[in-house]
């Protein structure tokens, strides 16, 4: 019998045999680049509810996207819309809010697939509740088998948030789910290494189970709320930008809000978008238009919506997408 010498460094060893093994030349991987030509031309696209998006981003399986702004600035009203576009593109879709009741973010979805609002006086009495109650059990059964809502509110402990994504990946075979917010998962702002963390977990389970995650964050307060804010503002770990694969900032348009209290009908800022979303970074992007593109963006009060020209219909989800009234 022979015995390996104690002394022989096998770590080195491996690192040789792992280099050689890995370190191709270029020519190599040409194939495979040229079937993705095919891939990218006749693979189905995932978009933003916008149709004037199409072109500038979509959505891809095994990505984190990042949606970032202060407080009251419209992330959780985009995040809602969003979602309801996707549904309405035959995606599966899971809604975990740490920070709103399942039945309030109910309320709000079903306000904009119904593109009314549930306060209106025409429903304040007995025949309009009834009329509700009938838009609501609509709502019901377009969302049956496609979404779901993730009963939990307040802090959540991130192994329990993560094992929630990979339950939903696994045994529901949802593709798209949704984290409000970050910060009921790491609570402390300066706990950088467990937001580190966690958002490097997401990063690979949306790789490993094929979906994609969104995660919503906030932002530091700025010193003017009226300033466009920028993908380093957001709070806690810098690194929270650079693992994810998109970043968007949600901006509300208070400048404009505020002259139009004051002036009225004068106010020159009325044409002004009303909220922006700003797309920051979209790392695998490989189209032909602007990939970080700045999405003007006026709100349907009614529909609780945002519509992509000042006086557009509210969207209809029931229509895939594009989600326009035939």
């Amino acid at each position: 019998m022979e015995y390996l010498n104690d002394d022989i460094d096998f770590a080195a060893y491996l690192r040789d045999t792992d280099a050689q093994t890995k370190v191709k030349p270029a020519g190599d991987f040409v194939e495979e680049a040229k079937e993705r030509l095919r891939l990218n031309v006749n693979k189905r696209r995932i978009y933003l509810p916008w149709e004037k998006t199409k072109d500038a981003f979509e959505y891809r399986y095994g990505e984190v996207s990042l949606y970032a702004g202060q407080n009251g600035h419209g992330k959780t009203d985009i995040t809602t819309q969003i979602s309801l576009s996707l549904v309405g593109q035959d995606e599966k879709v899971c809604i975990a809010s740490f920070e709103m009741k399942p039945v309030t973010t109910v309320q709000r979805m079903a306000r904009m697939f119904n593109g009314t609002n549930p306060m209106s006086h025409e429903y304040m009495s007995e025949a309009g509740i009834k009329l509700l109650e009938e838009l609501y059990d609509d709502f019901k059964g377009w969302t049956t088998d496609k979404l779901w809502l993730y009963d939990q509110t307040g802090t959540a402990q991130p192994e329990v948030v993560l094992g929630m994504v990979k339950y939903c990946a696994n045994e529901l075979k949802i593709q798209h789910i949704f984290i409000d917010s970050l910060m009921k998962c790491v609570k402390a702002e300066d706990d950088y290494n467990g937001q580190k963390s966690f958002v490097d977990e997401l990063c690979s389970l949306a790789k490993d189970c094929n979906i994609h995650v969104h995660l919503i964050h906030h932002l530091k307060k700025p010193p003017k709320e009226a300033d466009m804010p920028d993908k380093h503002d957001t709070k806690g770990s810098g690194s929270i930008t650079d693992q994810v694969d998109n970043v968007f900032m949600a901006w509300r348009n208070k400048p404009k809000e505020d002259d139009m209290k004051a002036k009225g009908s004068g106010s020159n800022k009325a044409t002004e978008p009303d909220e922006y979303l700003l797309c920051r970074k979209q790392r695998n992007y490989e189209g032909s238009a602007d990939g970080e593109p700045s999405i003007a963006l006026w709100r349907h009060f009614d529909a609780g919506q945002f519509v992509a020209t000042q006086g557009d219909q509210p969207q209809t989800f029931y229509n895939p997408w594009p989600h326009r009234y035939s």
